[in-house]
Formats: C-alpha cells, structure tokens, sequence
C-alpha cells in the first residue's frame, strides 16, 4: 500500500494526512489558521526525523518526528522530563508546544532555540546550575515512569539506596541484554557480579537523590543568544549525580571552568574519580548495544580497575 506524500517549498517529503494532522494540531494550538506549514532538515540525532517549522511568517519552532510504534512513547517521556527540569527552575529548557500521535506518527513540538556563542563564563554558569539543579532531591531513587536513553529503554523503578538502584536498574538488564546478543560473554558477567558486591565502597548513603538530566554529554545541551546553557534530549530520572558528571566526560569533557564551579557550590567526593568510572558503565553499555564490540575494551578495563 503506497502512503500519499505532499512536497512542500523546502522540497521535504511528508505524508499528506501526517502533513494536514501538524497543521490542525497548531492551527488549535496557536487559535489561528495556517494555510502552509515550511519544513527545513536539521540535525539533531540519528533516531528521529528533525526539522525546523515555520508558519504565518510570525513563527518557527522545532520539530521532532518518529513512527509511532518504532519507540513507543519515546516523545512524552522526552515531554515529562523537560516538564520536570523546567519547573526545577535551575536551568533553561525549550518550552513544549505540543506532543501528540498524528497518523501512526509521534510528534513533539518544541521552542526553537536559536544558537548563540558560547562566550567567557558559559561553562562556569553551567556548572552553578547544574549543581542547583541536582540539590533537587527526592524520596527514592528512579522515576514515575520508565523512560529511554538514546533510543534504549530505561527502567527507573523507584529504590532506597543507590547501589539497589544501580545494578537492578541500569547494569544489570543492559549485561543481559549484551549477554543476549553475544557482545559480552560470562566472564564479563562474572566480572559485573563481582563489582556489584563492591559497589558500597564506593558509594555510600550519604548521597541523596538527584534531579539528573540523564543523557548529559555535548550533544544535549545548546547555548542560546543570550549565551546561556539549554539542556535539550533528557534522559530525566532521580539518580546519584555522579551519573550526569560522569556523561560529560565520556568524549572529552567539558571545559575546566564547568567542574570548578559544579564543585564549588557542590563538592563532589573525595573518591569521586572512582565514582565517574564506575558510572559511566552505563552509558559504555548502551553504546556497547547499540554500536557493537568496539566499546568492549573500556567496559573490561574499567571492570578491571575495579574487581
């Protein structure tokens, strides 16, 4: 069966009822009617259809696309945690236009955030606001709802201790699913069961739980013309904090300026070295499924360090 395709003037291919759907949706949204919606590709990750969408002349925002079925919900978790980090209040985040499912399509329609310099002081503003942001704190470890990291899913049933956490939430259905489709092999799983025994030496109780964006590198973040930091594509849960800290140094990091002034307003721990290796388990495990062996290396050096 052949879906009918309308081409609007920036030469995109859109299905012709997804196409009517978006311009019902803002017509309500904005109380007014739109004769032409114009789509312009942008970048803006590898698992969704982005784009830059303007209408009436007045306004543009931006545009993420995905077939309904392929993440299920993977847009109003998105929705639910920007909702969540903005009312925090500690950083800025695009506001949400809309979320919806449109002809076997899931849309969500956000601010657009024109890109501005990062200009001197950025890094050092991102690091006092992330370390307010994270003095949010809650009961348990988790979240209200299972969520997604890039496009695997992420479980966040709610836990009193971190270490719980961790390992039944994060580590141990990733080694699984590796285990699964032969990318580890039951050494490395001896290995994790060995550092889950001796995860309470490195972290203690004494840490509560954080307000973390979740998916923290330099891809998901944006500085705006103002030259203030913008967090975009959340992975938003209640975790130990090491776990953002963590993610911005896994390609690179950030500059200086941002770990002296996270540390200043909220120090980290003395063995807080140790802690970013340990975490970053994580996300090497969800590169290591989605991208294949060549991420092996550093899950079994780092579980070498450490068991």
């Amino acid at each position: 069966m052949h879906t009918k395709r309308i081409r609007n003037q920036t030469n995109l291919m859109l299905p012709k009822q997804l196409y009517e759907d978006l311009k019902n949706l803002l017509s309500v949204q904005f109380n007014q009617g739109i004769d032409v919606l114009h789509f312009q590709p942008v970048s803006g990750g590898s698992i969704n259809q982005t784009f830059k969408l303007r209408f009436s002349n007045t306004h543009t925002l931006f545009c993420k696309v995905n077939k309904a079925a392929a993440f299920p919900n993977l847009f109003f978790k998105e929705k639910g945690g920007l909702d969540a980090l903005r009312k925090a209040g500690c950083m800025k985040t695009p506001d949400v236009i809309a979320c919806a499912i449109l002809a076997d399509y899931q849309v969500l329609i956000l601010e657009w955030i024109e890109s501005g310099s990062k200009r001197h002081g950025f890094f050092k503003k991102f690091g006092e606001q992330l370390a307010a942001q994270h003095q949010r704190t809650n009961a348990f470890f988790g979240w209200e709802t299972a969520n997604y990291m890039g496009s695997v899913p992420q479980q966040n049933d709610f836990q009193r201790d971190w270490n719980t956490f961790f390992i039944e939430q994060r580590l141990a259905p990733l080694v699984q699913q590796g285990l699964a489709k032969n990318l580890l092999t039951e050494t490395e799983h001896g290995l994790f069961k060995k550092l889950y025994e001796k995860l309470p030496q490195f972290f203690d109780d004494a840490e509560k739980p954080a307000l973390l964006h979740g998916d923290l590198w330099s891809g998901n973040f944006m500085c705006n013309q103002q030259g203030e930091p913008v967090l975009i594509d959340t992975a938003v849960y209640y975790g130990h904090r090491c776990m953002d800290i963590a993610m911005t140094t896994l390609f690179g990091g950030f500059d200086p300026s941002f770990y002296e002034a996270y540390h200043h307003h909220f120090p980290l721990p003395a063995n807080y070295k140790d802690q970013i290796k340990i975490c970053n388990l994580y996300p090497l495990l969800i590169h290591l499924l989605l991208f294949g062996r060549s991420y092996l290396t550093q899950v079994q050096q780092t579980l070498h360090d450490f068991v």
